[in-house]
Order: C-alpha cells, then sequence, then structure tokens
C-alpha cells in the first residue's frame, strides 16, 4: 500500500476518534450539570480542558463559550467539526480504499455539522447533538466493519483508532488521578461519587463497571478497571492489545521490515498485562499513566517513520 495511502487511512481513523471523545466529554458535563454546584462544574471543566490539551483562559471560565470553541470553532484544530472535516477531507483522499458506505457516513455526519451554525447555541446544551455526533462516530465504524475488506488499509483504520484512543485515555485519566483524591479501596460519597461517575461515563464504561464491581464506586477499582481491564474496549490495556494487534497484522501485508513500532507496541503491552494496580498506586498512578502516554507518542512516531515517511532507498533495502 502507498505511504499516503496508509496515512490518510490511519489520520482520518484518529481525527474521527478524537471528534467522538471530545463530543463524549462535553455530553457528560451536560449531564452531570443537572446534579452538581457551579464550582463542582467549574472544576470539571478545568479537568476536561486539561484532558483535551485545550489552554485555560484567563479569568472566570464562560464554560457557554468553551463549549463552542470544542464544538464549532474551525480555527481550534481540535474541535469537533474540525476534526471531523480532517476525517472527511483524509478519506475522500483514498475513496477507492473505502466502500461506498463509508463515505455516505462519514459526509453525513460532516454535512449534519456542516449545517449546524453557531446562532444555533441551544444545541450545546442538548445531550441530543453530542449524542448524534457519538452515534455517527460509531455507525461509520461499524460500516467499515460490515463493508470493507480487513485487509491491509482496514487494519490501519484500527491502528489510528486505537493509538488516538490509547492517547486521549491515558490523558483523561491521568487528568482525574492528579486532580481528585488519592484512589483508595473506601468507597466515595458526596460529590466526590460524582466525579468517578463522570470519569467512568468520560469513557462509556460505568455500566460495564457496575456490572463487574457493583454501583459502589471505589477508585482503586476505578482505576484498575480503566487501565488494565482486557475486554473493555475503552480501557488501555484492550487499546494497547489492539494496536499490538494491528501493527503485527500490517507487517504480515508489507514486504517492510517494522521491528521497531511492534516492539515498542509490544514492550507496552506486556507492561500493562503483567501490571498489578497495587504497585502502580504506590509507584504514582499519574506518573504511570503518563508513562504509558509517553510510549504512546513513541509508538506513533515509529509508525510515521516506518510506514508514512520513510526514505525510498530503504524502502527497497527492505
Amino acid at each position: 500500500m502507498l505511504s499516503r495511502v496508509a496515512d490518510s487511512l490511519y489520520w482520518m481513523s484518529r481525527y474521527l476518534e478524537r471528534a467522538e471523545h471530545t463530543a463524549r466529554l462535553i455530553d457528560v458535563d451536560v449531564q452531570l450539570r443537572l446534579d452538581q454546584s457551579p464550582h463542582s462544574g467549574t472544576e470539571r471543566w478545568l479537568r476536561l480542558l486539561e484532558a483535551l490539551n485545550v489552554a485555560v483562559p484567563p479569568g472566570e471560565l464562560d464554560i457557554a463559550a468553551l463549549a463552542h470553541t470544542l464544538t464549532f470553532d474551525r480555527t481550534n484544530p481540535s474541535s469537533i467539526v474540525s476534526c471531523i472535516s480532517a476525517a472527511r477531507e483524509n478519506l475522500r483522499n483514498v475513496r477507492e480504499q473505502c466502500s461506498t458506505e463509508m463515505w455516505e457516513q462519514l459526509n453525513r455526519l460532516y454535512l449534519q455539522m456542516r449545517s449546524t451554525t453557531r446562532e444555533e447555541a441551544y444545541v450545546l446544551h442538548s445531550d441530543l447533538f453530542y449524542r448524534s455526533v457519538q452515534d455517527g462516530a460509531n455507525l461509520f465504524h461499524g460500516i467499515t466493519d460490515s463493508t470493507m475488506t480487513h485487509g491491509e488499509g482496514w487494519q490501519y483504520i484500527q491502528l489510528g483508532r486505537y493509538v488516538e484512543r490509547t492517547d486521549v485515555l491515558t490523558a483523561l485519566i491521568g487528568t482525574h488521578l492528579r486532580r481528585l483524591p488519592p484512589a483508595t479501596d473506601q468507597p466515595v460519597e458526596t460529590e466526590e461519587y460524582l466525579e468517578w461517575v463522570g470519569l467512568l461515563k468520560s469513557c462509556t464504561a460505568f455500566l460495564p463497571y457496575c456490572k463487574t464491581y457493583t454501583a459502589e464506586l471505589r477508585p482503586l477499582r476505578v482505576a484498575e478497571f480503566l487501565l488494565l481491564n482486557s475486554e473493555f474496549p475503552h480501557s488501555v490495556r484492550f487499546s494497547v492489545d489492539m494496536i499490538h494487534v494491528a501493527l503485527r497484522a500490517i507487517g504480515a501485508f508489507t514486504e517492510r521490515k517494522a521491528e521497531q513500532p511492534v516492539r515498542l507496541a509490544g514492550r507496552l503491552r506486556a507492561t500493562l498485562s503483567f501490571s498489578q494496580i497495587d504497585e502502580i498506586l504506590a509507584g504514582g498512578a499519574a506518573e504511570y499513566v503518563d508513562g504509558v502516554r509517553c510510549q504512546c507518542v513513541q509508538i506513533h512516531a515509529a509508525i510515521h517513520q516506518v510506514y508514512f515517511d520513510y526514505l525510498v532507498e530503504s524502502a527497497m533495502v527492505s
């Protein structure tokens, strides 16, 4: 596969995952805002901005303005509309690699965003809008799995999806672990309970967590579930497992030697597989999550160097 094609599929998937993640965070804020004080809402938005790597504006937070910036601001490359536009443009460049149904679904989501104007400010307070973004992204992936051959191109889409998911999940979890009280095995109560509920819902993990442990929230169990669960699609370990699987599959499709990305992903996978939550907390949970994110960045850099930006001479030698 041409490097430009692989690059477009990879980044299309990353941008779409980023848009879906941002929509979910704002959607959770809309839900929790009804049950919390303005002060708690402000603290949550500070964590949200940190998790999305957005600079905190000076002065008192204007939540409506921030929601607009994260949703419709085309000058913000990480806004929902910018990410969906970038995803669509990347897929448009490689139309021959995708199914008609994939293109139609992503184009439909793009046109939905374009048709929503700034004057429709009520949309920023509506969970229906943000749910539609999440549903549109998830529908795209379902259509992709059903209508696209699961070959090299599909593996690049999987790779981009889970590299982005690992990055945004570790950023989100690390932000909460730094700002909330230390994780313990004791049940949490009052407003602190809602903050842990918000973290789980931001990872689509509240009901899966309850089915695994019960609705009694213990920060130690929350951290363990989000970091180390091997079966939940929005856990860090599951995402890293999928990165490793995709890289091994891509390596089998191509004749190019690509030990570096697979080795880095395998090392991170082994770290998560053999880690224990008690050891993680003893050594500093936030630092551990930051270390995972740093390794994810290294994996992305290796993927870019090996598959997207390699020298022609090195490819011929390989």
